[in-house]
């Protein structure tokens, strides 16, 4: 050995081709490969390599910190060029729509169905809105006719139709009605079916009502008035009372209450007048006055007379009497007496016979009187017959 050469150092053992810095370049670039084509795998190969970066490669520790950073940045690059960042932040909202989408079909059965409405027609309005309103829905109303009326007093009103019907938060329900005493349409905003005015004069009272009542009228709505001005309708007890005038008129729509003018049969229909006669002023009419109309006086001696026929003196003992029959007291002056007279026979003063209004006569044309002195004469009457009436 040639003392004067320098000494030689020895080789240094070759390091293994992982602790390289071509192997520790070669690892970073993979980590953005593997992140480009899937995130989450590359985020995990990330961490792997900074460890090995810090371990493996013989470099200072700013060349290691360095070579970290790089890699961080190469898996972001590497993750955005494939895509992996947007679907990433698309995954979970995915999964809850795919979720969503897939738990419809099962929540469907477990929800309850609609409960259908209670059945509220033929009540009064307020009622059934009350009700409803307690049943948890949302009411409205509306006229159920073609005249599309405002509602007013609901009290006054009948459910014809119900709509229910539903929203997001509400139960609805819409009622249709029309007035007490109406009929309801066929359908909701149709015209109202009107029944049609009957001919009813010269029918008792029970048969008008029940010929209304046929055809719809509400029994509630037929009115019943006396005639006559000077007349009253007994209570409850006037069924053979007659009809003389009615309204509406034959033929014409029932729209409102049906007023029917009744009358005694003994009175019947007059077309004279209004009144029916009252010869004593009693205020009650000849057909009902139990004396007959008779005008009553008071004789003397506590006898009754009527319509005398002739009168009576005394002087000097003579008397003058004009009647035909007496009836009374008699008195004495000088030996003569004196007695009142009564006229009770089938004529008077040649004014024709004794007529009694409203009985029948004969012939048509006649003319009588009254036991007051009215005139009468012989006609016809309501019912077609001769009947005797005031001339």
């Amino acid at each position: 050995m040639n003392p004067y050469s320098p000494p030689t150092r020895p080789t240094p053992p070759a390091r293994p081709w992982w602790k390289t810095t071509p192997a520790a370049l070669g690892m970073i670039v993979l980590v953005a490969l593997i992140g480009a084509l899937h995130f989450p795998l590359g985020f995990l190969a990330l961490i792997v390599a900074i460890v090995l970066l810090w371990v493996l490669p013989p470099w200072r520790w700013f060349a290691r910190l360095g070579a970290s950073f790089g890699a961080f940045i190469l898996l972001a690059i590497g993750a955005g060029l494939g895509g992996q960042l947007d679907d990433t932040g698309k995954d979970k909202p995915q999964q809850v729509a795919t979720e969503s989408r897939t738990a419809s079909p099962k929540a469907s059965p477990s929800k309850k169905p609609e409960r259908k409405a209670p059945d509220y027609i033929g009540e009064q309005l307020d009622e059934a809105e009350g009700k409803a309103r307690g049943a948890g829905y949302t009411v409205g109303h509306h006229d159920a006719s073609a005249e599309n009326r405002a509602i007013v007093a609901r009290s006054g009103w009948l459910v014809c139709f119900q709509q229910a019907d539903h929203d997001d938060s509400r139960r609805l329900i819409d009622f249709a009605a029309v007035k007490e005493g109406e009929t309801c349409p066929k359908k909701d905003g149709a015209e109202i079916p009107w029944p049609t005015m009957p001919e009813l004069r010269g029918k008792t009272w029970q048969v008008a009502v029940v010929t209304l009542t046929g055809i719809g009228v509400d029994e509630d709505a037929i009115k019943a008035e006396a005639h006559y001005v000077n007349d009253d309708l007994p209570d409850g007890a006037y069924d053979s009372w007659r009809v003389c005038t009615q309204d509406p008129a034959e033929g014409e729509d029932i729209t409102a209450d049906v007023t029917l003018e009744l009358t005694h049969p003994k009175a019947g229909c007059s077309t004279d007048g209004s009144y029916l006669g009252d010869k004593d002023h009693d205020g009650r009419p000849n057909y009902r006055d139990s004396t007959d109309d008779r005008n009553t006086t008071s004789g003397g001696g506590g006898s009754d007379s009527s319509s005398s026929g002739g009168s009576s003196s005394a002087t000097g003992g003579s008397s003058s009497t004009g009647g035909s029959s007496t009836t009374g007291g008699s008195s004495s002056t000088g030996g003569s007496s004196t007695g009142g007279s009564s006229s009770t026979g089938g004529s008077t003063g040649g004014g024709g016979p004794t007529a009694h209004p409203g009985s029948f006569c004969a012939p048509a044309g006649a003319t009588g009187v009254t036991t007051a002195g009215t005139p009468m004469v012989c006609g016809p009457g309501s019912d077609g017959r001769n009947r005797w009436h005031a001339a």
